[in-house]
C-alpha cells in the first residue's frame, strides 16, 4: 500500500477550501496511478525524445508536459567544528497531462514533494524530513524558463551565476550559495538518458557535477559556517521505470584530482542487474559517456535498517575499463535511510560517501553521494 494515514506536511490554502484529507487522497492517486494504470497514464504525457536539444537557462525550469521531474542537490561540507553532508530534492509530479479547464492560480495540475536530509559526519548523526504541497500561491511551484522552485519554505533559485538553496525544519537548517566550477554535463546521448534495455525507457538528464558551496548550516541552535563541493541533477521524463524493475544504485563522485563521475545501474525484481550507465567528467569539464561493460559496480558489505529491516549494500568497488580506475566507496555514516512517509511514501538510502583508489593509475580520494532504491520496496511502475 503506497498511501498511509499521515497528513503532516501537507499544505492547503485554507480550512474551508480543501481539506488535508482531500489532498492526501490526491497524493495517493498521484503515487499509485502509474502502477495501477501503467502505460495508459504515461502515454498521455510527453516522452523523452533523443532528438531534443536542451537549451539553457530555459531547461532549468519545469516541464509540465512530462509526468515526473526532480531537481536534486547534494554535497559534502566542512566547517572548523564539524563535517556535514546534505541532500535537498524538489520533485514535481503531474496529476493530469492536460492543462486544467479552469484558469485559476488555485488550480492544481502538479504536486510538489520535497526531501531534505543532513548528515552530521562528525557526530555520526542523520536527520531527514519530507514535505508535500499542491501547486499554488505561497504553497509550491516552479518557474518555466529558469531554475526557481519552492515547496513551502524550502527553495532553490538561480540568479546570474549563483544558485541559492534554503531549507529549515525544526532544529536543522541549511542556507547555501552554489557556484558552478564546470559547465553543464549532458548525460547519455546529449541529455537523452536511457534507463534500461528499451531505448524508449528514458529521461532528459543533465548535471552540474562540481559546484563550490558556501553558506551556513544550523543544527541544534548553533550556526556553522561551511564550504565544500556540491552536485546538482535535473531530470524529467514519463517512462523511467517499468513494472519488472525494482530500483537502482546511483553514485555521484568527486575526486580530488578534479574528475567527477556519475554511474548507476537498475536492478530487476528477480535480482538480476541491467547494464550500467555513467558519465566521466574531466577536470576541464569534458564528458565521456560510459555504458555496459565500461562500468563495474561491485557491492561488498551490507547494512540492515533498524527501522524498516531493509538490507542495503554498504560498500562498493567501482571500476572503469579503459581509464585504469578502481574506487573503493564507503558510507560516511551507515544509517542514512529516508522513509518519506509524509510525501512520496518511498523508502530509500541516500547518503554521503567517501572514496579512495586510483584513476589513470594515480592515487585519488574524494567524496560524493549514493542513492539506493528498491531495497525496502519495489519502485517498479512508480516513476
Amino acid at each position: 500500500m503506497l498511501c498511509s494515514r499521515h497528513t503532516i506536511g501537507l499544505a492547503s490554502p485554507g480550512d474551508g477550501w480543501v481539506t488535508r484529507s482531500i489532498l492526501l487522497i490526491l497524493t495517493c492517486v498521484l503515487l499509485t496511478v502509474g502502477s495501477a494504470l501503467g502505460e495508459r497514464v504515461t502515454d498521455q504525457f510527453l516522452q523523452a525524445d533523443p532528438n531534443r536539444v536542451l537549451q539553457f537557462p530555459h531547461d532549468h525550469g519545469k516541464h509540465s508536459d512530462f509526468h515526473t521531474e526532480w531537481w536534486y542537490f547534494t554535497g559534502n561540507l566542512t566547517s572548523p567544528q564539524r563535517d556535514f553532508g546534505f541532500q535537498l530534492t524538489f520533485f514535481r509530479r503531474s496529476l493530469a497531462a492536460e492543462r486544467p479547464a479552469l484558469d485559476s492560480s488555485w488550480t492544481a495540475r502538479d504536486l510538489y514533494p520535497a526531501h531534505f536530509a543532513l548528515t552530521d559526519k562528525t557526530g555520526n548523526r542523520f536527520f531527514h524530513f519530507d514535505i508535500i504541497s499542491r501547486e499554488g500561491p505561497n504553497l509550491a511551484g516552479a518557474a518555466q524558463g529558469d531554475l526557481d522552485v519552492r515547496v513551502r519554505d524550502w527553495s532553490v533559485k538561480r540568479e546570474n551565476d549563483k544558485i541559492s538553496l534554503a531549507a529549515e525544519q525544526g532544529h536543522v537548517g541549511i542556507s547555501l550559495i552554489l557556484t558552478a566550477l564546470k559547465p553543464i554535463t549532458l548525460h547519455g546521448k546529449k541529455g537523452y538518458s536511457v534507463k534500461g534495455e528499451n531505448e524508449n525507457q528514458a529521461s532528459h538528464y543533465y548535471s552540474y557535477t562540481r559546484l563550490a558551496a558556501n553558506g551556513t548550516i544550523n543544527l541544534d541552535g548553533k550556526a556553522y559556517t561551511v564550504n565544500g563541493l556540491a552536485w546538482m541533477d535535473h531530470e524529467f521524463g514519463s517512462s523511467i521505470l517499468t513494472e519488472d524493475q525494482a530500483g537502482w544504485d546511483w553514485f555521484s563522485l568527486q575526486l580530488d584530482d578534479g574528475t567527477d563521475l556519475m554511474v548507476f545501474h537498475l536492478r530487476k525484481k528477480d535480482g538480476t542487474l541491467e547494464k550500467a550507465f555513467g558519465t566521466l567528467v574531466s577536470p576541464e569539464g569534458v564528458s565521456a559517456y560510459l555504458v555496459g561493460k565500461d562500468i563495474e559496480i561491485l557491492p561488498k558489505g551490507k547494512w540492515k535498517s533498524d527501522v524498516t529491516d531493509a538490507l542495503y549494500p554498504a560498500e562498493w568497488i567501482i571500476s572503469l575499463k579503459g581509464t585504469d580506475t578502481v574506487l573503493e566507496v564507503t558510507p560516511a555514516v551507515s544509517h542514512q535511510e529516508l522513509a518519506a512517509s509524509r510525501s512520496t511514501q518511498v523508502v530509500y538510502w541516500e547518503g554521503a560517501v567517501n572514496l579512495r583508489g586510483s584513476h589513470h593509475g594515480k592515487a585519488v580520494k574524494g567524496s560524493g553521494y549514493a542513492e539506493l532504491t528498491g531495497y525496502a520496496h519495489s519502485m517498479g511502475g512508480r516513476l
